[in-house]
């Protein structure tokens, strides 16, 4: 059985590698092999899912690289290969012969590739390993399109952001090894002797923050918008930004062991769930507004590791993985076809594109938590673990979803107004438009939306019992009737006044002026309330990071390159030099030593006479 595990990554991993190396020659064979290489991926994944091997493989002294298929990987290697599968099929269609095909699906290979090991990965190397290359892999997707500036500065920033994060990890590992565990497994981090434990959990808690987008990280996703749509829909969805919070779900024994980790998690999720979804309010850029809601919804997952309440995060990430990848496809092909992805402009999208438009108004209705698509059912989850844990933490979470639902219907009402006489001139404002969406785009983006509509099944009594048997945590808390009617109804409560307050003036000039001043009103507040501080925040990190972390860095810098120079001057003077003595020393005694070999036979008797003469002088003087 273990040889399903490891042709689960060798095939993404070998067919993205080859892709990759290939790059514009492999042009008219990338779609098809990385789909095919998406669906065997997919075919794998259920059987490994189903089968649950194990595997293991020498990797350093003393150390091997263990795989391992439990429930929560399980669901987790399905998502990301259904997911995979789903975003390239739409690649296939949008990506022209133009593009370097091989490259780009070379790379999502490698990067979903990537992140089933991390899923996968028991101990923290293979996890470290996997890690990295999702980094590097997200940085050349990021800047794929590296002919323009603001591209690459954007995959810089994203890079940077999350690799600084990452330093947790390495400091964690170091940290479990001073600990005396004896074992870098996952399953044997909480047996770490104190202190050491404490820094096991700080560490795996910020490098899943920053790569997660949880405050104060939250600024790299914004950036990582520059990269083509299908990276974001792959991105936002069930790998980069969820490997944080499928870490912390994975770990919650470790924040369990300490006293601090479990709340300040639990609090950090809340806290970006709502504030970064009053940005999200604010935005005007759909791909923007979606990236502020990626955050905050994985907000919600972080919120359940650090309340406990791995079965309701686990929901809220399958659900969620399918509903955000449907929006961002779908955000994607708009961009392709109008030129732009500004809400302004997309006035009577969905009406232009019905196919589009009605898996973007279904997937727009999940992400608002509306009654009962599945983000409904899988907040109602993670609330309850939440108000197990702390009134306070329900009331913010509460609150969050509420704030979802402002943000959702505020895409929904802009892309399903009536088209305007003068649409033409909003459009191809960022590319030039082609005035049509692939054929093949409505198969994927309908496909997710169902499965975006469907999976809050996960969360009914029944459904709910069998996951938590599966991913090992029997008797969390499930929702009362009065909270799952409580959410609806708050959730219901902030559409409608979000609908109402954009429909209550007719879509004429005059009156879509004043419309569109009260939206400016309420981003303005939005942007003073929570904004500029949160952008505050960004740049004092950023002056912390330019002054200490960097000032270290080069201070460290200046020092190895003053103690190389001492060193040289050591060697050159010293070592160097004494070693030039001997040589010069054997190179005298060497030319002395030829001085009496003449040839001459008389000559070498006299000399071994003056010889004896000697030596017997001395036997006589030292006597």
């Amino acid at each position: 059985m273990s040889a399903l595990l490891w042709l689960l990554i060798a095939v993404p991993l070998g067919a993205g590698g080859f892709l990759g190396v290939a790059g514009r020659g492999a042009n008219r064979l990338a779609p098809v092999l990385g789909v095919g290489a998406a669906l065997v991926t997919v075919g794998l994944a259920v059987a490994v899912a189903l089968a649950r091997p194990e595997a293991s493989a020498p990797l350093f002294a003393g150390m091997g690289a263990f795989l391992a298929v439990d429930g929560l990987s399980a669901v987790m290697v399905v998502t990301v290969a259904a997911i995979t599968l789903g975003v390239l099929l739409f690649a296939a269609g949008e990506f022209g012969p133009q593009e370097n095909r091989g490259r780009f699906f070379g790379l999502m290979l490698l990067f979903a590739g990537a992140m089933l090991v991390t899923v996968t990965a028991a101990t923290l190397p293979l996890l470290l390993m996997a890690w990295e290359v999702m980094g590097a892999t997200s940085w050349a997707l990021i800047g794929y399109w590296w002919q323009r500036p603001e591209r690459v500065r954007a995959a810089d920033v994203a890079f940077l952001t999350t690799r600084t994060a990452d330093l947790g990890l390495y400091v964690a590992a170091g940290a479990a090894l001073a600990g005396g565990i004896g074992s870098l497994r996952l399953d044997a981090l909480p047996g770490a002797s104190s202190p050491w434990l404490h820094l096991v959990t700080a560490g795996v808690v910020v490098a899943a923050s920053g790569k997660s987008a949880q405050l104060p990280f939250s600024f790299w996703l914004s950036r990582a918008m520059q990269g083509p749509s299908p990276v974001s829909a792959l991105l936002h969805s069930a790998t980069m930004v969820a490997a944080g919070a499928y870490l912390l779900l994975r770990l919650h024994p470790l924040l369990a062991a300490t006293a601090w980790a479990g709340p300040l998690v639990a609090w950090t999720g809340a806290l970006t769930a709502l504030a970064l979804g009053v940005v999200a309010i604010a935005q005007r850029d759909v791909k923007q507004l979606l990236a502020a809601s990626t955050s905050a919804q994985i907000g919600i997952m972080v919120l359940a590791a650090g309340s406990g309440g791995v079965t309701g995060g686990v929901t809220q990430l399958v659900a969620h993985a399918a509903t955000k990848s449907g929006l961002f496809l779908a955000a994607g092909a708009w961009l392709t076809a109008l030129g732009t992805k500004q809400l302004p402009a997309l006035r009577g999208a969905a009406r232009r594109y019905p196919l589009v438009g009605a898996a973007f108004v279904v997937g727009t209705l999940t992400l608002a938590g509306l009654p009962p698509l599945s983000l409904w059912a899988a907040k109602d989850e993670v609330l309850a673990a939440a108000r197990a844990e702390s009134t306070g933490l329900y009331t913010v979470g509460l609150a969050a979803a509420a704030v979802a639902a402002v943000y959702s219907v505020k895409a929904l009402w802009y892309v399903t107004r009536p088209l305007p006489q003068q649409a033409e001139a909003a459009y191809d404002t960022e590319r030039h438009g082609t005035r049509r969406v692939s054929r093949v785009a409505p198969l994927p983006l309908w496909a997710l939306t169902g499965a975006a509509a469907v999976l809050g099944v996960l969360a009914l009594p029944t459904p709910a019992s069998w996951l938590e048997q599966l991913v090992g945590t029997p008797g969390e808390p499930s929702p009362a009737a009065w909270e799952l009617g409580l959410s609806a109804g708050a959730a219901i409560a902030a559409a409608g006044v979000a609908w109402w307050w954009s429909s209550r003036h007719e879509p004429a000039s005059r009156a879509d002026v004043r419309w569109v001043e009260q939206w400016l009103f309420l981003e303005r507040a939005a942007e003073t309330v929570v904004v500029r501080p949160v952008l505050g925040l960004a740049r004092a990190l950023a002056v912390f990071d330019d002054r200490v972390v960097d000032g270290a860095v080069r201070q460290a810098a200046r020092g190895g390159l003053a103690a190389g120079r001492f060193a040289r001057r050591a060697d050159d003077g010293g070592i160097d030099a004494a070693v030039r003595a001997v040589a010069s020393g054997a190179r005298g005694l060497g030319r002395w030593a030829r001085r009496p070999q003449t040839g001459l036979l008389h000559q070498y008797y006299a000399q071994a006479a003056v010889g004896f003469a000697v030596l017997t002088l001395i036997v006589l003087l030292v006597r």
